[in-house]
């Protein structure tokens, strides 16, 4: 069964995105478990492959979100997202450049990668590949001389 979300369940309620559906995953490991891969480049893409407008007001989107392991393994990630919106217009403009204008490609993509990347992490998980997400960056602060000499302990941020 696919899952679909409507404004409210996949909190979409500021943005003029009226649902959310996953349609297909496939995913897989080219590496054996527990090989180790020295420099694993990981690459997300996220595509709108196809629009429509199903009303004046509405227009179907259907995306690909990808992770790719290169050379050890890939998520893929097939959905349709239904805009709320000048659908014709969008459509149009879509069949001529297969282009979205900035107001409506970001809001998209960002419904995308909320709702695709907890699933995404989670199936790599489960083929035994890193989550696709990337590390937090550490800093450490500069060690500063204390008046005392007493605190000598360094800080560290995440950021």
């Amino acid at each position: 069964m696919p899952l679909k979300r409507t404004r409210a369940r996949a909190g979409l309620n500021e943005m003029p995105i009226k649902s959310f559906e996953l349609i297909s995953m496939e995913a897989k490991r080219y590496s054996k478990l527990g090989e180790r891969i020295p420099h694993l480049r990981v690459d997300h893409n996220t595509t709108v492959t196809n629009i429509s407008a199903t009303t004046e007001k509405e227009a179907q989107m259907d995306f690909r979100f990808t992770v790719n392991y290169v050379g050890v393994g890939m998520i893929k990630i097939e959905g349709r997202v239904v805009w709320d919106g000048e659908a014709k217009t969008l459509a149009t403009q879509w069949s001529q450049t297969n282009a979205l204008p900035n107001d409506v490609f970001n809001p998209v993509l960002a419904a995308i990668w909320a709702n695709c990347m907890p699933s995404a992490v989670v199936t790599a998980r489960d083929l035994g590949l890193p989550p696709p997400l990337p590390p937090p960056q550490i800093q450490t602060a500069p060690q500063q001389k204390a008046p005392s000499g007493k605190d000598k302990n360094r800080s560290m941020e995440v950021a």
